[in-house]
């Protein structure tokens, strides 16, 4: 158990690419693949580590490793989901400096983003919507868009620090909600 705990975590830390956010449905997959967590289990515990400092996905490979095998289910998968990033940085680190005006090396970070925003996106709605009989055009839907495009508008137009618009998100919700 270990072991299939580290490698399924060391197999998503291998592409996290744009954070713990665009991996949650990864993460989600492999597990409920093997029985381990079901689709609540999985958002509660998500829902918890979002609140935990640190990645939400070291926190979700720590919480899910506990959840299967302990204390030392959690060692297994924290370092199978953090020891990839940092060989990689190691890696990039050592050559950076001489590939850091690379046009290749410029040009896919740039194909990255797009690729990022849309798993991210992918992740807000499945939970958004997961557990859900409502249509798109519901309340809960349209109030989520309306606090999006409100952030969306303070951060761009009025420049008022992400701070602020996440406390006001949280007042909105609260209300909305």
């Amino acid at each position: 158990m270990l072991w299939q705990l580290f490698i399924i975590f060391f197999k998503v830390g291998l592409i996290s690419f744009g954070g713990g956010y665009a991996v949650i449905t990864l993460i989600q997959r492999e597990v409920s693949d093997k029985g381990w967590i079901g689709n609540a289990e999985f958002q509660e515990i998500v829902s918890l580590a979002g609140m935990a400092p640190g990645s939400i996905a070291t926190n979700t490979a720590t919480l899910i490793g506990y959840s299967e095998a302990g204390i030392f289910g959690a060692i297994a998968a924290t370092l199978g989901i953090i020891l990839p990033s940092l060989m990689i940085v190691i890696l990039i680190a050592a050559f950076f400096l001489r590939l850091q005006g690379n046009r290749w090396v410029r040009s896919s970070f740039y194909g990255l983003r797009p690729i990022v925003t849309g798993l991210i996106i992918y992740a807000a709605i499945h939970f958004g919507l997961s557990g859900r009989t409502e249509s798109w055009l519901s309340w809960s839907m349209a109030g989520m868009l309306l606090i999006c495009g409100g952030c969306l508008l303070l951060v761009m137009k009025y420049k008022v620090h992400p701070f602020g618009v996440i406390l006001l998100s949280a007042i909105a919700g609260i209300v909305l909600f």
